[in-house]
């Protein structure tokens, strides 16, 4: 895990801390990159909770899926275990309620429920951020409980200035699955600043093995991908990025492949695929003009044939195309940014009528365009004010095939999202943050599976959240130490709850508060941190769990991390992971009795769970052979992760209901060529 703070062992704590506080002027900085200038704007509300995952990090880990790419972040947690029914969680809140973008295009909607929204392969990845909470303006629409931002990897990431073509040829096993994966990427210059990178990966793995040594059904699965990006310079200070992605998963899946498939002995092909293509435009001549331009459009596919005693063959497809334009301008102590937004969102559910699930082809189409300002203040030398606001309005059109002309539904709303942050470094060695932010969010297209007899309530209100943050942190040449409370809460949650069919209304409020600790310590060649993760969320005042609250929240408990990096020379590096989640009890199935499904609340257990996960790498040849060794769940731990959902085998006829458990130890094995 690494914060936004945590650099190599070469740079100081403290130098990479103020570097990314105060850039330059306490405002923004401006590097050059093979002709390609990037502002790198400050971030002052929430800052001390925002997050960073590098490639070099993933490497090491030799990422596979979601809960490789976010292990170690103690405001993040993944689950879902098998990679097409992973879901992530920011502070509790799923993210169903996240700004999750791909180099600016936003992934939308979900195509069914029991399977995660968000996919991506961490090969390509050059950054991964984590905004956790409301935050600025800049931060996009709907991010109400915060923001993930995948950046992908360009031929300048890979290629050294000297050097005109490249490439990379890597080969991965994993024991638990066993798991292969190839990867094949060339790069190079086109000209004196054009540069194309082009990538392919194939994934081929059976059914996991949990800590028992028992076989996890229906998870094994086949992955490929195809990525393309050309990017440089088209004229003085303007920059132009083309890009294009295509993912493909497929396997034998339980029908709801986020629940542990035990008990079943029939399972059904599913594929789900992504195609994105980014279109990302810069200017930047002069301070008042830096315009950052960004074009996407997204489809994401699913189809499952369940056959004809089941669902039989629905599918589910979701559209999205939009832009965000926007310009920041620096003069005298301030630096302003403002743009507008905008995107259209279509998804489309179908039913073959060869099963349960009727003959139709429903669809929502939902649109929201956003404008907003955001400026930071350098007040003093000391003290940095950051204040915006966006506004944004929403509209949702829900078509119906079966019925009649004219009886469709429209729902409209807007609203705005106002914050204001203020950043105090009290000395040298000490900073303080306060922020404060409000979001608003309308009702966006649903669920592409339960589109058939879908309602949306008469009169329902969009979602709104405020957020607000405290956090104080002291870092000298090396020692690093960082302490955040944070307090949300949203009202008028629009939610589709059990036993209703599928309507969707204001259910009630959502709150979470809690606390995050971080510690660093650098001593030549030696890291050490520390983590520490609490967080409460409660909905209409009572506990939540990954069943009922689908698509809302998941709770877990304490979670502490402890890590250790040693690099021992130019060749040769080691690195220790220990991940503690203490267990909990949850009260649950409060809707179930409300609706007279249920006597009496019941409670689940959560156990508690220890990790240790170890990592070397080698690199015989300097940069040019990298062999990675990694043994994640080093004793073999039996476990089911708390974001997945609980085991309901304690409540009398709800023994179906059990989140899968995670895998056992895993030996994984990497060589990477790159020439």
């Amino acid at each position: 895990m690494s914060y936004l703070l945590h650099k190599k062992a070469a740079v100081s704590l403290s130098a990479a801390i103020t570097a990314i506080i105060w850039g330059n002027s306490a405002l923004a900085q401006t590097q050059t990159t093979n002709d390609k200038e990037i502002t790198e704007q400050v971030i002052v509300v929430g800052r001390m909770t925002n997050t960073e995952v590098t490639p070099e990090e993933l490497e090491k880990q030799q990422a596979i899926d979601l809960s490789d790419i976010f292990r170690y972040i103690p405001s993040v947690s993944v689950g879902g275990s098998l990679g097409v029914a992973q879901k992530v969680y920011v502070r509790g809140m799923e993210d169903t309620y996240l700004n999750v973008t791909v180099d600016g295009a936003p992934q939308t909607s979900t195509m069914f429920h029991h399977i995660g929204r968000v996919n991506i392969e961490p090969e390509l990845l050059q950054q991964v951020e984590v905004q956790a909470g409301a935050g600025e303006a800049t931060s996009g629409a709907g991010a109400i409980g915060g923001a993930i931002r995948f950046k992908t990897k360009s031929a300048s990431d890979l290629l050294s200035e000297d050097s005109t073509f490249g490439g990379t040829a890597k080969a991965t096993y994993a024991s638990n699955s066993n798991s292969r994966k190839g990867v094949a990427s060339l790069y190079g210059r086109l000209g004196d600043s054009w540069g194309i990178l082009g990538s392919y990966v194939a994934v081929n793995s059976d059914d996991m093995v949990d800590g028992n040594g028992d076989d996890i059904k229906a998870t094994g699965a086949e992955q490929r991908l195809g990525f393309i990006k050309a990017d440089g310079g088209i004229g003085d200070h303007q920059h132009l990025s083309l890009s294009y992605e295509n993912r493909d998963e497929s396997g034998d899946y339980a029908q709801r492949p986020n629940w542990d498939p035990s008990q079943q002995t029939n399972f059904f092909p599913m594929d789900v695929q992504r195609e994105t293509s980014v279109v990302n435009y810069s200017l930047s001549p002069n301070q008042a003009l830096n315009l950052e331009t960004t074009v996407y459009y997204t489809e994401q596919t699913l189809a499952q044939d369940t056959g004809p005693e089941n669902w039989g063959t629905y599918s589910a497809k979701v559209e999205s195309i939009g832009t965000d334009i926007r310009n920041t301008s620096r003069f005298g102590s301030n630096s302003l940014t403002y743009g507008v937004d905008y995107r259209q969102d279509k998804v489309t559910g179908t039913g073959d009528g060869k099963g349960l699930y009727p003959a139709s082809k429903d669809s929502e189409e939902g649109t929201v365009m956003g404008a907003y300002i955001q400026d930071h203040w350098s007040i003093t030398d000391a003290l940095l004010l950051s204040a915006g606001v966006r506004y944004d309005n929403y509209d949702l059109d829900q078509k119906k095939a079966a019925l009649e002309p004219g009886t469709d539904t429209k729902v409209s709303s807007d609203g705005f999202s106002p914050n204001i942050g203020l950043n105090f470094k009290a000395n040298e060695y000490v900073t303080m943050n306060i922020g404060y932010a409000e979001a608003m969010r309308g009702k966006e297209v649903g669920d592409g599976f339960t589109l058939e007899g879908s309602i949306i309530a008469p009169n329902l209100e969009p979602e709104k959240v405020n957020n607000t943050e405290l956090g104080i942190e002291y870092a000298d040449e090396n020692l690093f130490l960082s302490a955040a409370v944070y307090q949300s809460e949203i009202t008028d949650v629009i939610m589709d709850q059990i036993g209703r069919g599928t309507y969707y209304e204001n259910a009630g409020k959502f709150e979470t508060q809690g606390l995050e600790l971080a510690a660093a310590y650098q001593w030549d060649s030696l890291r050490v941190t520390a983590n520490y993760s609490k967080e409460d969320p409660q909905f209409n005042g009572h506990d939540v769990e990954g069943y009922e609250e689908i698509g809302l929240a998941n709770s877990r408990g304490d979670t502490w991390n402890l890590g250790a990096s040693y690099i021992l020379s130019e060749a040769w590096e080691f690195e220790y992971q220990f991940t503690y989640t203490q267990d909990i009890t949850v009260n649950t199935l409060y809707r179930a009795k409300e609706i007279g499904w249920i006597d009496d609340i019941q409670q689940v257990e959560k156990p508690g769970y220890q990790v240790h996960d170890i990592f070397v790498r080698w690199k015989p040849l300097g940069d040019s052979l990298n062999v990675d060794l990694a043994v994640l769940n080093l004793f073999d731990e039996h476990y089911r992760d708390q974001s997945s959902v609980a085991d309901y085998g304690s409540v009398p006829g709800w023994n179906m209901v059990k989140g899968l458990y995670e895998p056992g130890r895993d030996v994984r094995a990497t060589v990477t060529y790159n020439f």
